[in-house]
């Protein structure tokens, strides 16, 4: 098969199981409604059902992260590297989505922890978005912010990463305009003709491209997808910051080499 041909057989199989899983919350969504309906008459039903939902993507923001970050840097591959140097592993690698509502959640509740125990030397990230949507208008939100991450500058990646996130258009709703995607740059200190051009031009699509095949192969089937030292996590990893933390730094104490460096 043609390279082409394997680029577009990775997207449409990441955007099956997409479907699947905006499927899943969207019958997770109608129960919430169901329970409100009766909460009058089963208000302990309702209390378990919020926190079912928090644990699942739902919860609160945790408090912004407002210490200095971790030095950034691009990989050969597009990818982006959050760590300080000398600090070669755990790693903790996040296959996102811009448009992906599930991964906006995640950054809500577990972003403040991944910059902090970054910074501290105690993880090395790696951020691989790509594009996962393949009808639109998500696939052209996706497509768009994605392009726009990789025409941005690695030492002001984050920052720009993360105001992404927080303009992300309600899902089904088109978003994510290349005028609007050059305001919120400018917002964190990006600005000039070569990054204006690169998101005006759609640049970087080939990149993003090659990255939504990398996940394919790696075998990401949902987003968000987090893996440390290559183990996917799951559960109550993701759920909440305390047990990040914990998966991470026993990580850290199982790795040759792991954690901050002396």
């Amino acid at each position: 098969m043609s390279k082409p041909g394997r680029d577009r057989s990775a997207r449409q199989r990441l955007a099956a199981e997409r479907s699947r899983q905006a499927a899943r919350e969207r019958r997770r969504r109608l129960l919430l409604v169901v329970v409100g309906a009766v909460a009058a008459a089963a208000v302990v039903v309702v209390v378990v059902v919020v926190v079912l939902t928090r644990d699942g993507g739902g919860g609160k923001p945790a408090p912004a992260y407002t210490g200095a970050l971790a030095p950034t840097s691009r990989q050969s591959d597009g990818a982006v590297v959050m760590a300080r140097p000398g600090v070669a592993r755990p790693v903790l690698q996040i296959f996102e989505d811009f448009q992906c509502p599930i991964c906006k959640d995640l950054e809500d509740r577990q972003g403040p922890t991944i910059k902090e125990l970054a910074a501290a030397g105690k993880v090395k990230t790696v951020y691989r978005p790509f594009q996962l949507f393949q009808q639109e208008p998500l696939s052209g939100n996706s497509r768009r912010a994605a392009n726009a991450a990789a025409c941005a500058p690695a030492d002001r990646w984050i920052q720009y990463h993360d105001q992404i996130y927080a303009h992300q258009p309600a899902e089904g709703d088109k978003g994510f305009a290349d005028p609007d995607l050059i305001t919120w740059a400018g917002a964190v200190g990006i600005s000039g003709a070569p990054f204006t051009t690169c998101v005006d031009k759609a640049q970087k699509t080939a990149e993003v491209d090659r990255a939504t095949a990398y996940a394919e192969r790696a075998g990401v089937t949902a987003t968000p997808w987090l893996t440390l030292d290559g183990a996917k996590l799951s559960g109550e990893v993701l759920a909440s910051p305390d047990a990040l933390r914990k998966a991470i730094e026993d990580a850290g104490r199982k790795s040759p080499g792991g954690g901050a460096p002396s």
